[in-house]
């Protein structure tokens, strides 16, 4: 078992920033795909960033069209831990956003970090 623990949300203003990260722990999350994914109010829950996996050579990163020039993820591997540093945010950002880890069919979810981007 994979326990994910997110952290960094807040209220920021439309053109501020911050830094979510996921914290694993039960195992280590190097030979997983690591994700972010956001659910706004009344929305579906969609995708924000994706980090492969660190034992592979070249941890490759993608990232939706949405975030893609001002979000960047990564993935510290002795700390067991994912960050998603959102700068230039906007206030359609503003969700819950999510860590998921994925390897081979078997998907842990951790429970969300709470994001308000004020206009």
């Amino acid at each position: 078992q994979v326990q994910l623990v997110e952290s960094g949300g807040g209220v920021v203003q439309a053109g501020g920033s911050l830094r979510l990260s996921c914290a694993a722990s039960g195992r280590t999350v190097s030979s997983y795909t690591m994700s972010w994914f956001r659910q706004a109010p009344g929305k579906e829950r969609e995708f924000v960033a994706v980090v492969g996996r660190a034992d592979l050579r070249g941890a490759i990163t993608n990232y939706a069209d949405t975030v893609k020039g001002r979000f960047t993820i990564s993935r510290d591997n002795a700390k067991n831990t994912v960050y998603l540093q959102m700068n230039s945010l906007k206030p359609e950002g503003t969700a819950v956003y999510y860590c998921k880890a994925a390897n081979s069919g078997t998907v842990f979810w951790g429970q969300g970090t709470q994001v308000a981007v004020s206009s």
